[in-house]
């Protein structure tokens, strides 16, 4: 570390491992699924009490309206929790947003809800990685950046949001409000291996939902009368499948309708994900989803209604966001830490904050693994480690040595 000057220095010394490491204690044997509204609520009033250590203005915002589709095919209010939002110096010229995630993917009744030592250095639990470790990390690291000569020149936002494993769509109008005219983001993201190697592009990620009408029938008196829905709804999970590249990977997931044996169903919902790796590879799947929808209502005179959209869009390697990894890396260097970062098809909040423009590193939270499964676990050391590399990066982005 004989890269760093002496107020550098000063910054990691004040770094408190034990605190990140009780925080984290702390809040992963809450469940917080996405969906379990008391526990965000619990999880999201000690994340505002935390925030409050900081400067700036804490508040819990209500998340925007979202609509979901049943398996009946009508469309029904989905319910999320609320959002923890710090926002530091507002008046500042120069401004940074800084992101992460209270919810998991482990529901109420899902039986990984406590943790445990694997050994000396590694934590096993729910959200360990993904990612309250990271929320622990992004906090430390916010503080002992404010002790530095140069913070008091730039202001920042935090947006913790309650929903960002079931895609942000809750969030995402307060995540682009937020985004709006930052210099830089950062987002607390487990690394993408556990060595700490960081997330570079992303793909792109939309979900749909094909509600498709057709007609019933007596499957044995006068089937020819009616329209079969199910039958429609298979050849359109094909023909979506058909249309997949290496750079548009299609995936039908689920089949939703039916009816019984002598019926002719006229009714289904057919549920599928698309990931485009590039903008041109989105352009490419909108322009041929209106052509494959009215082939499909031709073939078998059924109606259709796709809800859903592209909800992360594409995130390439900008000229600013190569050069905010490139100094990540000469921070990481100066700690003595070999950063390196490599393409991901997985997608986060970052890829939202890069469509608005904003360069961002998304993956600057605590080496970890065997995330979204009862294995996932968070490399102890890390938390210090990572909350060093913020604090250093911060106070470099912020004009310091």
């Amino acid at each position: 570390m004989s890269q760093l000057s002496p107020t550098e220095r000063a910054l990691i010394a004040g770094l408190d491992s034990a605190a990140m490491l009780a925080q984290v204690l702390e809040w992963c044997p809450i469940n917080t699924g996405t969906r379990n509204l008391a526990g965000l609520a619990e999880q999201a009033q000690l994340l505002a009490d935390a925030c409050a250590a900081l400067p700036g203005d804490v508040s819990l915002e209500a998340p925007a309206p979202v609509a979901a589709i049943a398996p009946d095919g009508a469309a029904a209010d989905l319910q999320h929790g609320r959002h923890v939002v710090l926002q530091v110096r507002l008046g500042a010229a120069r401004r940074y947003l800084l992101t992460g995630h209270m919810d998991t993917v482990f529901p109420s009744d899902h039986p990984f809800q406590t943790v445990s030592w694997l050994d000396e250095e590694t934590l096993n639990g729910p959200g360990t990685a993904d990612m309250k470790g990271g929320i622990a990390v992004m906090l430390a690291a916010l503080a002992a950046f404010e002790k530095s000569p140069v913070a008091a020149s730039v202001g920042y936002d935090v947006i913790i949001n309650s929903d960002e494993e079931t895609g942000s769509l809750s969030s995402a109008p307060l995540i682009a409000r937020l985004a709006a005219g930052k210099a830089a983001a950062l987002t607390y993201e487990p690394s993408a291996l556990p060595d700490g190697t960081l997330a570079g592009a992303r793909g792109g990620s939309g979900n749909y939902s094909a509600i498709i009408t057709g007609r019933s029938a007596h499957a044995g008196r006068n089937p020819g009368d009616g329209r079969n829905a199910l039958v429609a709804a298979a050849d359109l999970a094909l023909r979506l499948k058909a249309l997949q590249s290496d750079d548009l990977p299609i995936n039908p997931a689920r089949i939703d309708g039916g009816s019984a044996n002598n019926v002719v169903p006229d009714h289904a919902v057919l549920r599928f994900n698309i990931r485009p790796r590039t903008d041109a590879d989105a352009a490419r799947y909108l322009a041929a989803i209106p052509v494959l929808l009215h082939e499909i209502e031709a073939t078998h005179e059924v109606s259709i209604h796709l809800h859903g959209g592209i909800s992360r869009p594409p995130k390439p390697l900008t000229p600013a966001a190569e050069e905010l990894f490139g100094l990540v890396k000469q921070c990481g260097a100066a700690l003595g830490q070999q950063i390196r970062w490599q393409n991901s098809g997985g997608v986060c909040d970052g890829n939202n904050i890069a469509a608005l423009g904003v360069p961002v590193v998304d993956t600057m939270g605590v080496r970890g693994g065997a995330i979204h499964s009862p294995q996932e676990f968070m490399i102890v050391p890390s938390l210090a480690e990572r909350a060093a590399l913020s604090a250093l990066v911060l106070h470099r982005l912020s004009g310091g040595e």
